[in-house]
């Protein structure tokens, strides 16, 4: 049983130091090329847009844009710039005005009042979501 449990340990081992075949390559290279097409697209937003695959917190507010008024919920980043924030959730949200905290280096957290102005529900069952920053806000995680 020892000598089998071996040589497939081998043929693993000799699996992984050999580069992808072309079949691996070319779909990697199709699934990234859907996320980031080439080409002189005409960009529309005025701010570059970063990936921020984080979770985030978001905290509905009254008009006040301080005042908390429901459950907090955590929500995947897509995407972050000094005007705005993408995410995704899996269910509809309830609120238009909040707080998104987003984590930072050493447990601190960011604050920033959102206008969610944006919603889709995409094929997969979540829904995309995206806001502009209205201000910087203190976070009710902390700061």
């Amino acid at each position: 049983m020892s000598t089998i449990l071996c040589e497939l340990d081998s043929a693993v081992a000799r699996e992984v130091r050999n580069a992808p075949d072309d079949g691996v390559r070319s779909q990697v290279w199709q699934l990234l090329g859907g996320m980031y097409p080439s080409g002189n697209g005409v960009e529309r937003r005025q701010a570059q847009r970063y990936p921020y695959p984080q979770l985030i917190t978001l905290s509905p507010v009254s008009i006040d844009g301080l005042t908390t008024t429901g459950r907090n919920l955590t929500v995947v980043g897509k995407h972050l710039s000094e005007g705005g924030l993408g995410f995704f959730h899996p269910q509809p949200l309830c609120d238009r005005l909040v707080i998104a905290s987003l984590e930072a280096e050493g447990g601190r957290w960011f604050g920033f009042l959102l206008d969610i102005h944006r919603c889709r529900f995409t094929r997969h069952g979540w829904y995309e979501s995206g806001g502009k920053f209205l201000r910087a806000a203190p976070s009710p995680l902390g700061g």
